[in-house]
């Protein structure tokens, strides 16, 4: 993306900060990093990844909506 600015990924910071939604470390977002640990099978989210599934969490986005905005961030974040 070099130099560009992921709109999507502006709009999910906006939706955290309007909403009052921080990310937070909860006790089956460790059960589930070391079950896929365990399986060789990572998943790395980021920051704006994680967002959006407190988002989704607090009740803000539905999941479709989370995925919709994923997809679209992910495909904006490609070189």
């Amino acid at each position: 993306m070099s130099g560009q600015q992921n709109v999507t990924a502006v709009l999910i910071a906006d939706l955290a900060r309007q909403h009052q939604v921080q990310l937070s470390e909860t006790e089956a977002n460790v059960l589930a990093h070391h079950m896929t640990r365990l399986a060789d099978d990572v998943v790395v989210l980021d920051d704006i990844e994680r967002t959006l599934l407190s988002l989704q969490r607090a009740g803000h986005l539905s999941r479709r909506a989370m995925v919709e905005l994923q997809a679209r961030y992910l495909r904006e974040s490609r070189p």
